[in-house]
C-alpha cells in the first residue's frame, strides 16, 4: 500500500470500528510494522487537526479512536435527541480521583482515604463506565481492584492516567517537610 492508501485504510478502520482500536491490531490488519502505522496515524491526526474538521482522532493508552469534537456537542445532542448527562456528585468526583491517582485500588482503600462507605458511589461510577474491575488482590477474601476506563480518559480528555495533572500539596505536607528539615538541622548541629 502506498502512504495515501495506508492513511485511508486507517481512517476506514477507525470509522467502522466506532470504538478504540489498538495500534497492534491496526498494524496486523494492514500487515505493516507498528512503527510505520504509528507514523501514518500521527500524520492522519495532524491532517485532522490542521483542517479543523468536526471529527478527530484521539489516543487512549495504546489505542486510537475517531470521535466528534466537543465544540459541536450541543448540535450533536440536538440531532440525536440526547439528554444531558447528570453531573457527578462531589462524592463521586472524590472517589474517582482516589481511583485515578492510585489505581488499581480496593474499595477498602478508597473508604480509608475518604473515611466513609463508598459502595454506592463505586457502583454508580462502574455503571457510568468511568471505573471497572481490574482483577483481585492476593489477600484473604481476594478483594476487587478498581481502575479507570477508556471512557474516563475520553471524558477527561487525556491519553493515559499519567497525563492527569499533579495533585496539589496540602498545608499539612508543607508543614511536615518544614518540621523534618528543622529536626534534621538540629541533629547536625554540634552541641559543643
Amino acid at each position: 500500500m502506498d502512504k495515501i492508501n495506508i492513511k485511508a485504510a486507517i481512517e476506514a478502520i477507525l470509522f467502522a470500528s466506532g470504538a478504540s482500536v489498538e495500534l497492534a491490531r491496526i498494524a496486523q490488519a494492514l500487515e505493516l510494522p507498528d512503527a510505520e502505522v504509528q507514523t501514518q496515524l500521527d500524520s492522519l491526526i495532524e491532517d485532522y487537526n490542521s483542517s479543523q474538521r468536526g471529527i478527530m482522532i484521539i489516543k487512549l493508552n495504546d489505542s486510537y479512536q475517531m470521535v466528534s469534537r466537543k465544540d459541536y456537542a450541543a448540535q450533536i445532542r440536538t440531532v440525536m435527541d440526547l439528554r444531558r448527562n447528570t453531573p457527578l456528585s462531589q462524592a463521586a468526583l472524590e472517589v474517582l480521583a482516589v481511583v485515578a491517582y492510585n489505581q488499581p485500588v480496593t474499595k477498602a482503600f478508597v473508604e480509608q482515604v475518604r473515611g466513609v462507605d463508598c459502595s454506592g458511589v463505586i457502583g454508580s461510577l462502574t455503571t457510568k463506565g468511568l471505573i471497572e474491575e481490574k482483577g483481585r488482590l492476593e489477600l484473604p477474601g481476594r478483594p476487587l481492584l478498581y481502575g479507570t476506563t477508556e471512557h474516563f480518559l475520553r471524558c477527561f480528555n487525556v491519553s493515559s492516567p499519567e497525563e492527569l495533572p499533579p495533585l496539589p500539596e496540602t498545608e499539612d505536607e508543607g508543614k511536615d517537610e518544614k518540621e523534618d528539615n528543622s529536626s534534621e538541622e538540629n541533629k547536625t548541629e554540634d552541641p559543643g
